[in-house]
């Protein structure tokens, strides 16, 4: 599919921002699959880039003058391909690293005993995608009823949560299979459902040695294709959220964010 996307984020404050800086993975990832035909990152002042361990484009800016508001614009067009496997080079993060539990994924015996008849006895596809279908049909997709910190521990306690939720939950189950498993955050296409634009899923690592990964859509329950545009990779959220940062000042924030995702004939 030929895709064309705007995501806009924009943060009011209800005193001056003193000092701030912001991190930002909104480029879209140059893998098999995914074609970047053309993409601009706009930030209030110039931004610095750099890659991180997990090779993610990561884009830095710092605002040391006070102001009230902030805009940032990402906006591009590529072309995407229903592509399921995914190859790492060398210079990856080892699948080892991806077996460590984080705050956000870490299960609770509760959970473990839940899941237990669906733990994945091998990374098989197949095993895989019957975790995922079990986790969609225990957690009812529910937006508002978690946010940016819950935990899967917290989502699973109220069986509701969205697909970051879906992920984590996911997550903390295959690496407690000895899978490793690392989050992913991105874009989700779908003309009916404008909830899902941003979106979040996992890869599972099929071949350790050869660093090959699956994704899978939990929230969905299927394998990643071409309505599925990658942003970032990490541990969890917080490693691979397009947006982050920290403030000093500022007072009470007000956020809003909007994503369109348009099909180019």
């Amino acid at each position: 599919m030929h895709l064309k996307i705007r995501h806009r984020t924009e943060y009011r404050y209800e005193s001056p921002v003193r000092y701030s800086i912001q991190e930002l993975r909104l480029t879209p990832s140059q893998i098999s699959g995914q074609k970047i035909e053309k993409w601009r990152l706009n930030t209030p002042i110039k931004s610095i880039n750099s890659i991180d361990a997990f090779g993610n484009l990561c884009s830095v800016f710092v605002q040391e003058n006070p102001y009230t508001s902030m805009m940032i614009e990402a906006e591009g067009e590529l072309r995407t391909q229903d592509v399921h496997i995914l190859h790492d080079d060398s210079k990856s993060i080892s699948p080892y690293y991806l077996l460590q539990q984080t705050n956000l994924t870490e299960p609770s015996e509760e959970m473990l005993d839940h899941f237990s008849s669906h733990l994945p006895k091998s990374n098989s596809i197949d095993c895989i995608l019957n975790l995922a279908s079990a986790i969609q049909s225990s957690i009812l997709y529910s937006p508002g009823q978690t946010n940016f910190a819950s935990t899967a521990v917290q989502s699973f306690a109220i069986k509701s949560g969205v697909c970051q939720d879906h992920s984590h939950i996911m997550l903390g189950l295959c690496r407690s299979s000895k899978i490793p498993a690392r989050y992913v955050s991105g874009y989700f296409f779908t003309e009916d459902s404008p909830d899902l634009a941003s979106h979040a899923w996992i890869d599972f690592c099929l071949n350790i040695e050869k660093k090959i990964w699956i994704g899978i859509d939990i929230t969905h329950s299927c394998l990643i294709d071409s309505r599925h545009i990658r942003l970032a990779i990490g541990k969890d959220y917080y490693s691979a959220a397009p947006v982050k940062g920290v403030r000093s000042g500022g007072g009470e924030e007000e956020l809003s964010a909007s994503i369109s995702i348009q099909r180019i004939a």
